[in-house]
């Protein structure tokens, strides 16, 4: 399959064309299989609150979201960014999926994060996602390595610069500036430990607003690299062999947590999130046992451990966290697939709820 070519200089004109004080508002939702759907509505005024915006509908046999005989899925908008395609008014509007009888869809976890995090609001839950992923050409093979062969062996890829070292820096700068523009809190970015594997960190967030800014910046992301003719890979093991796989770490506080004297809330999440180990690595991402072999900076799958600084821990305190006794704890065990609705959902329900 050949590439898309992104032809900037013909669009150009056309974006530069008024709008006739009409705005564009794509809608952005999760499809029955974990990716990401768009569709374009016109609106015929500014938009300055949620409700402004209409419940919207699809074709969701199309998506694997509804059967043929019933396939109507409506999209109520729950979030709203800056448009960096568009420009100008121009918005994304990140929305959840409901059935035709009221009920949230199957892939539709903000529903229930939603209620989580409303009971849970006292305590104040932030969230940090440190969002790994991989870049693929369009023929599937990792972007820019060798035709045929191997990059040399894991090392002067982490934080790299140079030629050779680092690929696509230019995808990646786009995507960084897309993203605040729109208003997607991003917090940074790095190369990571495999060629053409990188991350950028989402946060903090509070309760909601976690799931649904890591899911714009996942959209901007994946739209920003089809311009490249480039594919984004989320899965947690993307290549056999000795290379990293990729993950989805979240770092999660309350109130408590980073107070003077948090240690002791920190500690007792630690001990509740010990008791539920399988339960969370049943959300936590497909695959994910690829990834925590207990190699390649992971813990194993099986076994719940924590730490001080220990990147090879379930839940890694870090050590400034542990040096001045407050702040926040890492769960090291989300895949870089994982939904982040339901990562923070569980986080909050087994340590708060």
């Amino acid at each position: 399959m050949a590439a898309y070519l992104h032809k900037p200089e013909l669009l150009k004109r056309y974006l530069e064309l008024d709008q006739g004080g009409k705005i564009q508002a794509e809608y952005v939702w999760i499809d029955g299989d974990g990716g990401l759907r768009c569709k374009t509505t016109t609106v015929t005024k500014a938009i300055k609150d949620i409700g402004d915006l209409r419940i919207w509908d699809f074709d969701g046999s199309s998506t694997n979201q509804a059967p043929g005989h019933d396939s109507d899925v409506y999209l109520r908008p729950a979030a709203i960014f800056k448009d960096p395609f568009r420009g100008g008014d121009n918005i994304l509007v990140l929305a959840e999926t409901y059935n035709n009888d009221g009920t949230p869809n199957k892939t539709n976890y903000r529903h229930h994060a939603n209620k989580i995090m409303e009971q849970a609001k006292e305590h104040i839950p932030w969230f940090g996602l440190e969002q790994e992923y991989t870049l693929f050409d369009v023929d599937d093979k990792p972007y820019q390595w060798p035709k045929g062969g191997f990059p040399g062996p894991q090392g002067p890829y982490y934080c790299g610069v140079g030629t050779g070292k680092v690929f696509a820096r230019d995808l990646i700068e786009a995507h960084y500036r897309a993203c605040l523009y729109a208003g997607v809190n991003i917090s940074g970015i790095n190369a990571e430990v495999m060629p053409s594997q990188w991350e950028f960190q989402v946060g903090p967030c509070e309760g909601i607003s976690m799931g649904d800014h890591l899911w714009m910046a996942r959209f901007l992301l994946v739209r920003i690299a089809e311009e490249w003719g480039v594919k984004v890979s989320f899965h947690p093991k993307p290549l056999q062999g000795d290379w990293n796989g990729a993950g989805c770490h979240s770092n999660y506080s309350t109130k408590a947590m980073r107070e003077e004297g948090g240690m002791k809330a920190i500690e007792d999440a630690i001990e509740k999130l010990s008791k539920k180990h399988m339960e969370h690595i049943a959300v936590y991402g497909e695959d994910n046992e690829m990834r925590l072999t207990g190699r390649h900076e992971t813990g194993h799958i099986g076994t719940f451990s924590s730490g001080i600084a220990n990147r090879g821990a379930s839940i890694r305190i870090p050590r400034h966290v542990a040096a001045q006794g407050f702040g926040y704890l890492e769960d090291r065990r989300p895949a870089s697939n994982v939904d982040p609705y339901r990562v923070t959902a569980a986080l909050v329900e087994t340590t708060l709820l």
